[in-house]
């Protein structure tokens, strides 16, 4: 099969440019022909162009909205799409996935869009959510699949009518495993406190510093891992409240395995999400989260399980959540036997790759056959 993976962009760290960075790998080592399009930008994903993925930059291809240039995206787009020839194309990211399957449709090719968490989610604002409702409908037409990377977001596509429940399905998103190997943690003096993310809406690495400026009669440090937009406001906060030796910004990195290895507990606070690849990085490294109750975090984190769940502006509980898992080791460490335990069963990278080549099979078969595709609640 030879498939077409398509994304908006390639230049950040994201959990949508990592899924395409690794199924687009995986489904090459399965057999697959695999070509990648995106918009213009430095691809920092340099495993693409080690496995030797071709990729054609569309540079009409960005995030913000301009109905000139989207149309000059689609005329590109579909000019390269006649050039490849794909049997399936699989589009990630809401403006690609919105141009793909118009262009996919126009020229009969199949075209299954992966969500990796809807713009009209809970804690979007609600005239926003009414704009991408309306937007994810209208692109739903051109449709043959959607994959939800979570439950919660399969249920709030059928709850918003946005495509027939016969071609929505659930794959859950799913990471390689540890290199070095997983080992059990062990106690230490200062426990170490680690944040994956961004630092741009809609993380709340401001939120954790409030907290954790809270608990300085406990012993703890923090490590942050990102770039973005809200760095400077983070290092601004940590400078005025005198937590500069209790805190590190690290910045993108290429190690974050070996860091969260090397950290006690892992947590990620946000207004929303879809199913993030950060947590399951952190369960895979047997690490405990705390982590806000949002999108399908639920499904990944059990409360009381692997970690805790914090409710919306929940300031107070999350201060309890965290106090007692730093003042409690052994609960840290039973939890994150539990995290590690979770991500065996559920979320490894080969269950998430099998079951996409599968579903990409059935799109075809469909397409040709017109068979109805077998529904994952």
């Amino acid at each position: 099969m030879k498939i077409v993976q398509l994304i908006t962009s390639m230049d950040t760290v994201g959990g949508a440019q990592i899924h395409v960075r690794d199924i687009a790998i995986g489904m090459k080592k399965l057999g697959h022909s695999v070509v990648l399009v995106s918009g213009e930008g430095k691809n920092i994903h340099t495993a693409i162009d080690n496995e030797g993925i071709l990729h054609y930059r569309n540079k009409h291809l960005v995030r913000k909205l301009n109905i000139i240039t989207d149309i000059k995206a689609l005329i590109e787009l579909r000019k390269v799409l006649k050039q490849i020839e794909p049997d399936l194309i699989a589009a990630h990211s809401s403006k690609a996935g919105v141009i793909g399957r118009i262009v996919g449709w126009s020229l009969g090719i199949p075209t299954v869009f992966t969500a990796h968490g809807w713009s009209f989610t809970e804690g979007v604002p609600i005239r926003l959510r009414v704009i991408y409702i309306v937007i994810e409908k209208v692109a739903g037409l051109f449709s043959d699949g959607v994959i939800t990377v979570s439950d919660y977001d399969y249920l709030l596509a059928r709850k918003n009518k946005i495509i027939p429940a016969q071609k929505l399905y659930t794959i859950h998103n799913g990471v390689h495993d540890s290199k070095p190997p997983y080992v059990v943690k062990k106690g230490r003096d200062v426990p170490i406190i680690i944040m994956v993310a961004r630092f741009a809406v809609p993380k709340k690495q401001i939120d954790l510093l409030k907290a954790l400026q809270k608990l300085q009669s406990l012993k703890w440090r923090i490590r942050f891992v990102g770039d973005g937009p809200l760095l400077k406001k983070s290092i601004d906060y940590v400078k005025e409240h005198g937590l500069s030796q209790r805190v590190e910004f690290l910045g993108n990195r290429k190690d974050v395995e070996k860091l969260l290895m090397q950290s006690d507990l892992f947590i990620l606070l946000s207004d929303w999400e879809g199913l993030p690849l950060s947590i399951l990085e952190a369960m895979r490294s047997g690490l405990p989260v705390i982590a806000s109750d949002v999108g399908g975090v639920k499904e990944v984190v059990l409360d009381s399980v692997n970690g805790y769940l914090i409710p919306e502006n929940a300031e107070g509980e999350l201060i309890r959540k965290v106090k007692h898992l730093l003042a409690n080791p052994k609960s840290r460490l039973e939890m994150g036997k539990e995290s590690r335990r979770i991500f065996e069963t559920n979320f490894t990278f080969s269950k998430m790759l099998d079951e996409t080549d599968t579903y990409y099979e059935k799109i075809l078969e469909n397409k040709r056959g017109k068979l109805s595709i077998p529904r994952r609640a």
